[in-house]
Protein backbone atom coordinates (compact mmCIF):
# COMPACT_ATOMS: atom_id res chain seq x y z
CA UNK A 1 0.00 0.00 0.00
CA UNK A 2 1.61 2.86 -0.73
CA UNK A 3 1.74 6.19 1.77
CA UNK A 4 -0.66 8.48 0.00
CA UNK A 5 -3.33 5.12 -0.35
CA UNK A 6 -2.52 4.33 3.86
CA UNK A 7 -3.53 8.29 4.60
CA UNK A 8 -6.67 8.08 2.55
CA UNK A 9 -7.66 4.60 4.54
CA UNK A 10 -6.80 5.87 7.96
CA UNK A 11 -8.69 9.35 7.55
CA UNK A 12 -11.32 7.46 6.16
CA UNK A 13 -10.90 5.15 9.28
CA UNK A 14 -11.25 8.26 11.58
CA UNK A 15 -13.69 9.98 9.72
CA UNK A 16 -15.93 6.56 10.21
CA UNK A 17 -15.09 6.61 13.56
CA UNK A 18 -16.11 10.25 14.18
CA UNK A 19 -19.73 9.49 13.13
CA UNK A 20 -19.94 6.52 15.15
CA UNK A 21 -18.69 8.79 17.98
CA UNK A 22 -20.83 11.54 17.76
CA UNK A 23 -24.23 9.15 16.96
CA UNK A 24 -23.13 7.57 20.59
CA UNK A 25 -23.21 11.03 21.85
CA UNK A 26 -26.47 12.00 20.44
CA UNK A 27 -28.67 8.57 21.02
CA UNK A 28 -26.14 6.51 23.84
CA UNK A 29 -28.30 7.05 26.97
CA UNK A 30 -25.96 7.23 30.40
CA UNK A 31 -28.30 5.53 32.59
CA UNK A 32 -28.38 2.57 30.08
CA UNK A 33 -27.41 0.28 33.09
CA UNK A 34 -30.62 1.98 35.74
CA UNK A 35 -32.90 1.88 32.40
CA UNK A 36 -32.74 -2.18 33.12
CA UNK A 37 -36.68 -2.92 34.71
CA UNK A 38 -36.51 -3.53 38.21
CA UNK A 39 -39.37 -5.34 40.65
CA UNK A 40 -42.43 -3.50 41.22
CA UNK A 41 -44.21 -3.48 44.64
CA UNK A 42 -47.36 -3.68 42.09
CA UNK A 43 -45.92 -6.76 40.06
CA UNK A 44 -46.84 -6.03 36.39
CA UNK A 45 -50.43 -4.83 36.76
CA UNK A 46 -51.27 -2.41 33.74
CA UNK A 47 -52.84 -0.50 33.92
CA UNK A 48 -52.47 0.12 37.49
CA UNK A 49 -55.60 -0.18 39.50
CA UNK A 50 -57.11 2.06 41.73
CA UNK A 51 -56.45 -0.06 44.77
CA UNK A 52 -54.15 -2.81 45.27
CA UNK A 53 -52.54 -4.99 48.37
CA UNK A 54 -50.28 -7.65 47.28
CA UNK A 55 -48.71 -9.59 50.05
CA UNK A 56 -45.92 -12.04 50.07
CA UNK A 57 -47.94 -15.36 50.92
CA UNK A 58 -47.93 -17.10 47.42
CA UNK A 59 -50.08 -20.32 46.07
CA UNK A 60 -49.02 -22.70 43.40
CA UNK A 61 -51.42 -22.74 40.05
CA UNK A 62 -51.77 -26.44 38.12
CA UNK A 63 -53.04 -26.47 34.44
CA UNK A 64 -54.74 -29.57 35.30
CA UNK A 65 -56.71 -28.50 38.34
CA UNK A 66 -57.23 -24.83 37.99
CA UNK A 67 -60.37 -23.65 36.32
CA UNK A 68 -62.43 -20.43 36.09
CA UNK A 69 -66.26 -20.78 36.81
CA UNK A 70 -69.44 -19.07 37.59
CA UNK A 71 -69.93 -18.33 41.63
CA UNK A 72 -73.02 -20.25 43.08
CA UNK A 73 -74.32 -16.55 43.85
CA UNK A 74 -73.97 -15.04 40.66
CA UNK A 75 -76.44 -13.85 38.18
CA UNK A 76 -75.11 -15.00 35.48
CA UNK A 77 -75.04 -18.78 34.11
CA UNK A 78 -73.27 -20.75 31.66
CA UNK A 79 -75.75 -19.79 28.96
CA UNK A 80 -73.66 -16.39 29.30
CA UNK A 81 -71.45 -16.53 26.14
CA UNK A 82 -69.26 -13.59 26.63
CA UNK A 83 -68.17 -14.77 30.34
CA UNK A 84 -67.84 -18.46 29.00
CA UNK A 85 -65.66 -17.12 26.06
CA UNK A 86 -63.71 -15.48 28.82
CA UNK A 87 -63.31 -18.11 30.57
CA UNK A 88 -61.22 -20.30 27.90
CA UNK A 89 -59.50 -17.59 26.87
CA UNK A 90 -57.82 -16.23 29.83
CA UNK A 91 -56.97 -19.57 31.06
CA UNK A 92 -55.05 -20.38 28.13
CA UNK A 93 -53.51 -16.46 28.64
CA UNK A 94 -52.98 -17.80 32.19
CA UNK A 95 -51.17 -21.19 31.15
CA UNK A 96 -49.38 -19.90 28.16
CA UNK A 97 -46.08 -21.70 27.41
CA UNK A 98 -46.79 -23.62 30.46
CA UNK A 99 -45.45 -27.33 31.02
CA UNK A 100 -45.01 -29.84 33.46
CA UNK A 101 -42.27 -29.40 36.01
CA UNK A 102 -41.53 -32.15 38.53
CA UNK A 103 -39.28 -30.30 40.24
CA UNK A 104 -41.38 -27.69 41.31
CA UNK A 105 -43.56 -29.62 43.21
CA UNK A 106 -41.15 -31.43 44.99
CA UNK A 107 -38.99 -28.49 46.09
CA UNK A 108 -42.38 -26.34 47.15
CA UNK A 109 -44.07 -29.33 48.37
CA UNK A 110 -45.40 -26.64 51.43
CA UNK A 111 -47.35 -24.15 49.18
CA UNK A 112 -51.04 -23.99 49.12
CA UNK A 113 -52.85 -24.57 45.32
CA UNK A 114 -55.25 -22.55 44.41
CA UNK A 115 -57.59 -24.44 42.25
CA UNK A 116 -60.66 -22.03 41.20
CA UNK A 117 -61.44 -18.48 40.37
CA UNK A 118 -64.94 -17.92 40.68
CA UNK A 119 -66.90 -14.99 39.27
CA UNK A 120 -69.96 -13.45 40.63
CA UNK A 121 -71.98 -10.90 39.10
CA UNK A 122 -73.90 -9.14 41.24
CA UNK A 123 -76.24 -7.05 39.42
CA UNK A 124 -79.72 -9.21 37.98
CA UNK A 125 -79.19 -7.18 35.10
CA UNK A 126 -75.76 -8.54 34.34
CA UNK A 127 -75.49 -7.20 30.48
CA UNK A 128 -74.42 -10.26 28.83
CA UNK A 129 -76.67 -10.04 25.53
CA UNK A 130 -75.97 -6.46 25.19
CA UNK A 131 -73.66 -4.04 24.14
CA UNK A 132 -71.18 -1.70 26.21
CA UNK A 133 -72.02 1.64 26.17
CA UNK A 134 -70.10 4.88 27.57
CA UNK A 135 -72.35 4.64 30.93
CA UNK A 136 -71.69 0.67 31.55
CA UNK A 137 -70.52 -0.15 35.03
CA UNK A 138 -66.25 -1.94 34.68
CA UNK A 139 -65.89 -1.54 38.44
CA UNK A 140 -64.71 -5.00 39.92
CA UNK A 141 -63.23 -6.27 43.39
CA UNK A 142 -61.01 -9.27 43.37
CA UNK A 143 -59.98 -11.43 46.16
CA UNK A 144 -57.14 -14.12 45.77
CA UNK A 145 -57.10 -16.25 48.84
CA UNK A 146 -57.79 -19.63 49.72
CA UNK A 147 -59.85 -21.59 49.58
CA UNK A 148 -60.51 -20.07 46.13
CA UNK A 149 -59.81 -16.25 44.39
CA UNK A 150 -63.09 -13.98 43.52
CA UNK A 151 -63.54 -11.67 41.51
CA UNK A 152 -67.20 -9.88 41.62
CA UNK A 153 -68.40 -7.20 39.52
CA UNK A 154 -72.09 -5.95 38.49
CA UNK A 155 -71.40 -6.63 35.50
CA UNK A 156 -69.92 -8.59 32.88
CA UNK A 157 -67.65 -5.71 31.51
CA UNK A 158 -66.58 -5.05 35.04
CA UNK A 159 -65.44 -9.00 35.33
CA UNK A 160 -63.92 -8.74 31.83
CA UNK A 161 -61.49 -6.36 33.20
CA UNK A 162 -61.04 -8.41 36.42
CA UNK A 163 -60.10 -11.51 34.46
CA UNK A 164 -57.32 -9.41 32.77
CA UNK A 165 -56.15 -8.02 36.33
CA UNK A 166 -55.98 -11.80 37.74
CA UNK A 167 -54.07 -13.34 34.40
CA UNK A 168 -51.73 -10.15 34.63
CA UNK A 169 -50.91 -11.12 38.76
CA UNK A 170 -50.16 -14.85 37.53
CA UNK A 171 -46.27 -15.75 37.20
CA UNK A 172 -43.41 -18.03 36.47
CA UNK A 173 -41.45 -18.67 40.11
CA UNK A 174 -37.81 -19.88 40.27
CA UNK A 175 -38.31 -23.44 39.49
CA UNK A 176 -40.94 -22.28 36.36
CA UNK A 177 -44.23 -23.32 38.04
CA UNK A 178 -46.77 -20.74 37.57
CA UNK A 179 -47.93 -18.57 40.80
CA UNK A 180 -50.21 -16.10 42.31
CA UNK A 181 -49.34 -13.95 45.34
CA UNK A 182 -52.19 -13.32 47.74
CA UNK A 183 -53.66 -10.18 46.56
CA UNK A 184 -56.91 -7.63 47.10
CA UNK A 185 -57.92 -5.19 44.53
CA UNK A 186 -60.84 -2.63 44.41
CA UNK A 187 -60.65 -1.39 40.61
CA UNK A 188 -62.70 1.11 38.22
CA UNK A 189 -61.49 3.28 35.49
CA UNK A 190 -60.77 7.16 36.02
CA UNK A 191 -62.57 7.85 32.64
CA UNK A 192 -65.57 5.70 30.71
CA UNK A 193 -63.89 6.55 27.44
CA UNK A 194 -60.67 4.70 26.84
CA UNK A 195 -59.76 4.40 22.99
CA UNK A 196 -57.92 3.45 19.74
CA UNK A 197 -58.19 5.36 16.91
CA UNK A 198 -57.25 3.25 13.62
CA UNK A 199 -57.08 4.39 10.25
CA UNK A 200 -58.40 1.86 7.54
CA UNK A 201 -58.48 4.24 4.46
CA UNK A 202 -55.13 5.52 3.99
CA UNK A 203 -53.54 1.93 3.82
CA UNK A 204 -56.41 -0.99 4.29
CA UNK A 205 -56.39 -2.85 6.93
CA UNK A 206 -56.81 -6.78 7.25
CA UNK A 207 -59.64 -7.62 9.23
CA UNK A 208 -56.93 -10.36 11.25
CA UNK A 209 -55.04 -6.99 11.77
CA UNK A 210 -58.05 -5.21 13.41
CA UNK A 211 -58.85 -8.16 15.02
CA UNK A 212 -55.54 -9.17 17.18
CA UNK A 213 -55.52 -5.09 17.73
CA UNK A 214 -58.70 -5.48 19.61
CA UNK A 215 -57.23 -8.71 21.40
CA UNK A 216 -54.64 -6.09 22.82
CA UNK A 217 -56.83 -3.07 23.67
CA UNK A 218 -58.78 -5.65 25.95
CA UNK A 219 -55.54 -6.56 27.54
CA UNK A 220 -54.60 -3.01 28.46
CA UNK A 221 -58.41 -2.46 29.23
CA UNK A 222 -59.45 0.34 25.94
CA UNK A 223 -63.12 0.10 25.94
CA UNK A 224 -64.13 1.86 22.44
CA UNK A 225 -62.45 0.77 19.10
CA UNK A 226 -62.55 4.66 17.02
CA UNK A 227 -62.72 3.49 13.22
CA UNK A 228 -61.77 5.72 10.72
CA UNK A 229 -62.99 3.67 8.21
CA UNK A 230 -62.79 5.94 5.18
CA UNK A 231 -61.25 8.91 3.90
CA UNK A 232 -59.84 10.53 0.58
CA UNK A 233 -57.72 8.05 -0.08
CA UNK A 234 -60.61 4.99 -0.04
CA UNK A 235 -63.98 4.05 0.74
CA UNK A 236 -63.51 0.87 1.88
CA UNK A 237 -67.11 0.08 3.92
CA UNK A 238 -69.23 -1.29 1.44
CA UNK A 239 -72.60 0.09 1.76
CA UNK A 240 -75.67 -2.11 0.73
CA UNK A 241 -78.05 1.10 0.59
CA UNK A 242 -75.22 2.83 -1.92
CA UNK A 243 -72.93 0.09 -2.90
CA UNK A 244 -71.40 2.18 -5.95
CA UNK A 245 -69.07 4.55 -2.94
CA UNK A 246 -67.19 1.07 -2.52
CA UNK A 247 -66.92 -0.08 -5.96
CA UNK A 248 -65.98 3.01 -7.12
CA UNK A 249 -64.03 4.70 -3.75
CA UNK A 250 -62.13 1.65 -2.36
CA UNK A 251 -58.78 0.65 -3.67
CA UNK A 252 -60.00 -2.78 -5.00
CA UNK A 253 -63.34 -3.30 -4.88
CA UNK A 254 -63.34 -6.71 -3.90
CA UNK A 255 -60.11 -8.01 -1.84
CA UNK A 256 -59.77 -4.43 -0.35
CA UNK A 257 -63.71 -3.97 1.23
CA UNK A 258 -65.42 -4.42 4.89
CA UNK A 259 -68.12 -6.59 3.40
CA UNK A 260 -71.55 -6.57 5.96
CA UNK A 261 -69.62 -10.09 7.10
CA UNK A 262 -66.82 -8.25 8.38
CA UNK A 263 -68.17 -5.58 10.08
CA UNK A 264 -70.14 -7.92 12.02
CA UNK A 265 -67.26 -10.02 13.00
CA UNK A 266 -65.53 -6.88 13.82
CA UNK A 267 -68.40 -5.88 16.27
CA UNK A 268 -69.27 -8.66 18.00
CA UNK A 269 -65.46 -9.57 18.56
CA UNK A 270 -64.92 -6.07 20.07
CA UNK A 271 -68.38 -6.82 22.47
CA UNK A 272 -67.18 -10.18 23.84
CA UNK A 273 -64.01 -8.02 25.12
CA UNK A 274 -65.84 -5.01 26.47
CA UNK A 275 -65.31 -2.76 23.27
CA UNK A 276 -67.17 -0.35 21.66
CA UNK A 277 -66.85 0.60 18.12
CA UNK A 278 -68.00 3.82 16.78
CA UNK A 279 -67.46 4.37 13.40
CA UNK A 280 -66.34 7.47 11.64
CA UNK A 281 -67.68 9.06 8.39
CA UNK A 282 -65.32 12.14 8.05
CA UNK A 283 -67.73 14.89 6.31
CA UNK A 284 -67.83 17.40 5.17
CA UNK A 285 -63.89 17.32 4.29
CA UNK A 286 -61.88 14.40 3.76
CA UNK A 287 -64.90 12.77 1.12
CA UNK A 288 -62.79 12.50 -2.18
CA UNK A 289 -63.55 9.05 -2.14
CA UNK A 290 -67.22 9.49 -1.71
CA UNK A 291 -67.52 11.45 -4.66
CA UNK A 292 -66.27 8.26 -7.11
CA UNK A 293 -69.31 6.98 -6.29
CA UNK A 294 -72.06 8.87 -5.54
CA UNK A 295 -72.58 12.13 -8.04
CA UNK A 296 -73.49 15.44 -7.43
CA UNK A 297 -72.45 14.85 -3.59
CA UNK A 298 -68.98 16.66 -4.38
CA UNK A 299 -68.71 20.91 -4.68
CA UNK A 300 -67.43 21.18 -8.20
CA UNK A 301 -64.70 23.46 -8.07
CA UNK A 302 -64.18 26.47 -10.50
CA UNK A 303 -61.59 28.26 -12.08
CA UNK A 304 -62.33 31.42 -12.78
CA UNK A 305 -66.32 31.78 -14.46
CA UNK A 306 -65.17 28.08 -15.43
CA UNK A 307 -65.40 24.68 -13.95
CA UNK A 308 -61.75 23.59 -13.03
CA UNK A 309 -62.92 19.62 -13.44
CA UNK A 310 -61.70 19.05 -9.88
CA UNK A 311 -64.50 18.75 -6.87
CA UNK A 312 -64.41 20.11 -3.13
CA UNK A 313 -65.74 18.88 0.46
CA UNK A 314 -69.07 17.93 0.31
CA UNK A 315 -71.77 20.18 -1.52
CA UNK A 316 -73.90 21.79 1.74
CA UNK A 317 -76.22 23.73 -0.39
CA UNK A 318 -77.95 20.78 -2.34
CA UNK A 319 -81.13 19.71 -0.66
CA UNK A 320 -80.35 15.90 -2.75
CA UNK A 321 -76.99 15.91 0.11
CA UNK A 322 -79.29 15.99 3.03
CA UNK A 323 -81.38 13.30 1.69
CA UNK A 324 -78.33 11.27 0.82
CA UNK A 325 -76.83 11.20 4.27
CA UNK A 326 -80.04 10.38 5.83
CA UNK A 327 -80.44 7.28 3.69
CA UNK A 328 -76.78 6.38 4.18
CA UNK A 329 -76.92 7.35 8.06
CA UNK A 330 -79.81 5.32 8.41
CA UNK A 331 -78.27 2.05 6.77
CA UNK A 332 -74.92 2.79 9.19
CA UNK A 333 -77.27 2.90 12.55
CA UNK A 334 -78.81 -0.43 12.03
CA UNK A 335 -75.00 -1.63 11.44
CA UNK A 336 -73.60 -0.45 14.26
CA UNK A 337 -75.11 -0.40 18.00
CA UNK A 338 -73.25 2.16 19.54
CA UNK A 339 -75.29 5.31 20.13
CA UNK A 340 -72.55 7.30 18.88
CA UNK A 341 -71.28 8.38 15.28
CA UNK A 342 -67.91 10.12 14.32
CA UNK A 343 -69.06 12.84 11.75
CA UNK A 344 -65.01 14.46 12.15
CA UNK A 345 -65.68 17.79 10.65
CA UNK A 346 -61.83 18.78 10.45
CA UNK A 347 -60.02 20.26 8.10
CA UNK A 348 -62.19 21.69 5.73
CA UNK A 349 -60.38 23.47 2.66
CA UNK A 350 -62.98 26.48 2.20
CA UNK A 351 -61.17 27.02 -1.34
CA UNK A 352 -63.52 25.19 -3.83
CA UNK A 353 -66.28 26.38 -1.88
CA UNK A 354 -65.16 30.17 -2.20
CA UNK A 355 -64.75 29.12 -6.01
CA UNK A 356 -68.50 28.18 -6.85
CA UNK A 357 -70.80 30.58 -7.93
CA UNK A 358 -73.62 28.98 -6.54
CA UNK A 359 -71.96 28.66 -2.87
CA UNK A 360 -71.25 32.68 -3.14
CA UNK A 361 -74.73 33.36 -4.00
CA UNK A 362 -76.00 30.66 -0.98
CA UNK A 363 -73.34 32.89 0.94
CA UNK A 364 -75.45 36.45 0.42
CA UNK A 365 -78.78 34.60 0.59
CA UNK A 366 -77.86 33.42 3.79
CA UNK A 367 -76.21 36.09 5.30
CA UNK A 368 -72.80 34.67 6.08
CA UNK A 369 -70.75 37.26 4.05
CA UNK A 370 -67.94 35.66 3.72
CA UNK A 371 -67.19 33.63 6.71
CA UNK A 372 -67.45 29.90 5.35
CA UNK A 373 -67.49 28.49 8.58
CA UNK A 374 -70.55 29.30 8.70
CA UNK A 375 -71.52 28.05 6.08
CA UNK A 376 -70.14 24.61 7.54
CA UNK A 377 -71.64 25.11 10.61
CA UNK A 378 -75.38 24.61 8.45
CA UNK A 379 -74.02 21.59 7.06
CA UNK A 380 -73.11 20.05 10.71
CA UNK A 381 -76.52 20.98 12.18
CA UNK A 382 -78.14 19.78 9.11
CA UNK A 383 -76.79 16.90 9.63
CA UNK A 384 -76.71 15.84 13.57
CA UNK A 385 -80.59 16.88 13.06
CA UNK A 386 -80.88 13.88 10.86
CA UNK A 387 -78.77 11.51 12.93
CA UNK A 388 -80.84 12.83 16.13
CA UNK A 389 -83.75 12.14 14.46
CA UNK A 390 -82.32 8.21 14.22
CA UNK A 391 -81.43 8.58 18.03
CA UNK A 392 -77.82 8.82 17.25
CA UNK A 393 -75.64 10.99 19.14
CA UNK A 394 -72.34 13.08 17.20
CA UNK A 395 -68.81 13.06 17.78
CA UNK A 396 -66.54 15.73 16.29
CA UNK A 397 -63.07 16.73 15.98
CA UNK A 398 -61.87 20.18 17.51
CA UNK A 399 -58.92 21.69 15.74
CA UNK A 400 -55.99 22.97 17.12
CA UNK A 401 -54.42 25.70 14.78
CA UNK A 402 -51.89 23.16 13.71
CA UNK A 403 -52.71 19.46 14.82
CA UNK A 404 -49.52 17.87 14.06
CA UNK A 405 -47.10 20.47 15.98
CA UNK A 406 -49.34 21.49 18.84
CA UNK A 407 -47.32 22.14 21.78
CA UNK A 408 -49.10 21.68 25.51
CA UNK A 409 -50.53 24.76 26.03
CA UNK A 410 -52.41 24.98 22.95
CA UNK A 411 -54.37 21.99 23.89
CA UNK A 412 -54.69 22.59 27.35
CA UNK A 413 -55.90 25.94 26.26
CA UNK A 414 -58.40 24.41 24.11
CA UNK A 415 -59.84 21.84 26.91
CA UNK A 416 -60.40 24.88 29.14
CA UNK A 417 -62.60 26.51 26.20
CA UNK A 418 -64.47 23.88 25.22
CA UNK A 419 -65.25 22.46 28.53
CA UNK A 420 -66.36 26.35 29.99
CA UNK A 421 -69.51 26.03 26.61
CA UNK A 422 -70.71 23.42 28.49
CA UNK A 423 -69.83 20.35 26.26
CA UNK A 424 -68.35 17.03 27.03
CA UNK A 425 -65.12 16.37 25.84
CA UNK A 426 -62.49 13.54 24.73
CA UNK A 427 -58.63 14.72 24.14
CA UNK A 428 -56.38 13.03 21.70
CA UNK A 429 -53.71 15.89 20.70
CA UNK A 430 -51.13 14.92 22.72
CA UNK A 431 -51.53 11.08 21.65
CA UNK A 432 -50.87 11.40 18.17
CA UNK A 433 -49.04 7.62 17.73
CA UNK A 434 -48.39 7.88 14.17
CA UNK A 435 -45.84 10.76 14.84
CA UNK A 436 -42.50 8.92 15.62
CA UNK A 437 -39.47 9.95 17.32
CA UNK A 438 -36.05 7.86 18.55
CA UNK A 439 -35.95 7.38 22.00
CA UNK A 440 -38.66 6.44 24.67
CA UNK A 441 -41.45 8.93 23.89
CA UNK A 442 -44.46 6.50 25.73
CA UNK A 443 -43.10 9.12 28.71
CA UNK A 444 -44.26 11.65 26.95
CA UNK A 445 -47.95 10.36 26.37
CA UNK A 446 -47.78 8.61 29.67
CA UNK A 447 -47.20 12.45 31.31
CA UNK A 448 -50.29 14.02 29.24
CA UNK A 449 -53.36 14.08 31.48
CA UNK A 450 -56.92 15.00 30.21
CA UNK A 451 -57.52 17.39 33.13
CA UNK A 452 -54.49 19.30 33.29
CA UNK A 453 -56.08 22.68 32.19
CA UNK A 454 -57.06 25.52 34.22
CA UNK A 455 -60.79 25.49 34.85
CA UNK A 456 -63.67 24.54 37.26
CA UNK A 457 -64.32 20.88 38.77
CA UNK A 458 -67.35 21.43 36.83
CA UNK A 459 -65.19 21.99 33.43
CA UNK A 460 -62.90 19.10 34.43
CA UNK A 461 -66.01 16.97 34.55
CA UNK A 462 -67.10 17.24 31.67
CA UNK A 463 -63.94 15.31 30.07
CA UNK A 464 -65.03 12.19 29.62
CA UNK A 465 -61.74 10.61 28.27
CA UNK A 466 -59.49 10.34 25.05
CA UNK A 467 -58.12 8.68 22.21
CA UNK A 468 -54.64 7.29 20.81
CA UNK A 469 -54.44 7.85 17.59
CA UNK A 470 -52.86 5.83 14.37
CA UNK A 471 -53.17 7.77 11.25
CA UNK A 472 -52.01 5.64 8.06
CA UNK A 473 -50.62 8.22 6.15
CA UNK A 474 -47.18 5.55 6.68
CA UNK A 475 -48.89 2.52 8.61
CA UNK A 476 -49.96 -0.51 7.51
CA UNK A 477 -50.29 -3.98 8.39
CA UNK A 478 -46.66 -4.70 8.31
CA UNK A 479 -45.62 -2.11 10.76
CA UNK A 480 -49.37 -1.19 12.45
CA UNK A 481 -49.00 -3.31 15.87
CA UNK A 482 -45.29 -2.35 17.03
CA UNK A 483 -46.04 1.20 16.40
CA UNK A 484 -48.94 1.01 18.41
CA UNK A 485 -47.78 -0.88 21.27
CA UNK A 486 -46.56 -0.75 24.40
CA UNK A 487 -46.52 3.32 23.17
CA UNK A 488 -50.59 2.87 23.34
CA UNK A 489 -50.11 1.27 26.86
CA UNK A 490 -48.89 4.35 28.47
CA UNK A 491 -52.31 6.42 27.43
CA UNK A 492 -54.25 3.50 28.72
CA UNK A 493 -52.38 3.75 32.11
CA UNK A 494 -53.22 7.83 32.14
CA UNK A 495 -56.94 6.92 31.17
CA UNK A 496 -57.80 4.05 33.67
CA UNK A 497 -55.29 4.62 37.29
CA UNK A 498 -56.06 7.24 39.81
CA UNK A 499 -54.41 10.77 38.62
CA UNK A 500 -51.25 10.82 41.06
CA UNK A 501 -50.28 7.83 38.96
CA UNK A 502 -47.38 9.22 37.74
CA UNK A 503 -44.07 7.46 38.48
CA UNK A 504 -42.29 6.74 35.19
CA UNK A 505 -39.63 5.27 36.91
CA UNK A 506 -42.75 2.24 38.42
CA UNK A 507 -44.56 2.63 35.25
CA UNK A 508 -41.17 1.56 33.31
CA UNK A 509 -40.66 -1.45 35.34
CA UNK A 510 -44.58 -2.85 35.34
CA UNK A 511 -44.85 -1.69 31.37
CA UNK A 512 -41.33 -3.81 30.55
CA UNK A 513 -42.93 -6.51 31.64
CA UNK A 514 -46.55 -6.23 30.83
CA UNK A 515 -44.97 -5.53 26.82
CA UNK A 516 -43.22 -8.97 27.33
CA UNK A 517 -46.92 -10.40 28.11
CA UNK A 518 -48.37 -9.35 25.38
CA UNK A 519 -45.24 -10.49 23.31
CA UNK A 520 -45.77 -13.78 25.13
CA UNK A 521 -49.35 -13.84 23.91
CA UNK A 522 -48.12 -13.48 20.40
CA UNK A 523 -48.43 -9.97 19.87
CA UNK A 524 -45.47 -8.09 18.54
CA UNK A 525 -45.06 -4.86 20.64
CA UNK A 526 -41.99 -2.94 20.06
CA UNK A 527 -39.43 -2.89 22.96
CA UNK A 528 -39.19 -0.08 25.62
CA UNK A 529 -34.97 -0.07 25.77
CA UNK A 530 -32.27 -2.70 25.65
CA UNK A 531 -33.75 -5.75 27.32
CA UNK A 532 -35.21 -9.33 26.29
CA UNK A 533 -38.34 -10.76 27.14
CA UNK A 534 -38.25 -14.44 28.72
CA UNK A 535 -39.89 -15.98 25.84
CA UNK A 536 -39.46 -13.22 22.51
CA UNK A 537 -41.45 -13.03 19.48
CA UNK A 538 -41.48 -16.03 17.33
CA UNK A 539 -42.88 -14.45 13.70
CA UNK A 540 -45.38 -15.25 11.55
Amino acid sequence: MSPSTMITALKLTFLLLGIGFCYRLQHSDTNEETRAAQPSKYGSLWPLPQKVQISEVSFKLSRASFQIIDAEQSFADPTCRLLQDAYRRYYEYIFVGAQTHKSSSNKRAGRAELTELQVRITSPDTECGGYPEVTSDESYELSVDQPFAVLKAPKVWGALRGLETFSQLVYEDEYGAKSINSTVISDFPRFRHRGILLDSSRHFLPLKVILANLETMAMNKFNVFHWHIVDDQSFPYMSQTFPQLSKQGAYHPYTHVYTPTDVKIVIEFARLRGIRVIPEYDTPGHTQSWGKGQKDLLTPCYSGSEPSGTFGPVNPILNTTYDFMKRFFTETSSVFPDAYIHLGGDEVDFTCWKSNPDIQKFMVQQGFGDDYKKLESYYIQRCVLRLLALALLSIFIFPLADTYNCICAQYQDEMANITSSGYQTLLSTPWYLNRISYGQDWQGYYKADPQDFKGTEAQKKLVIGGEACLWGEYVDATNLTPRLWPRASAVAERLWSAMNVTDTTDAFNRLSVHRCRMVERGIPAQPLFSSYCPSEYKGI
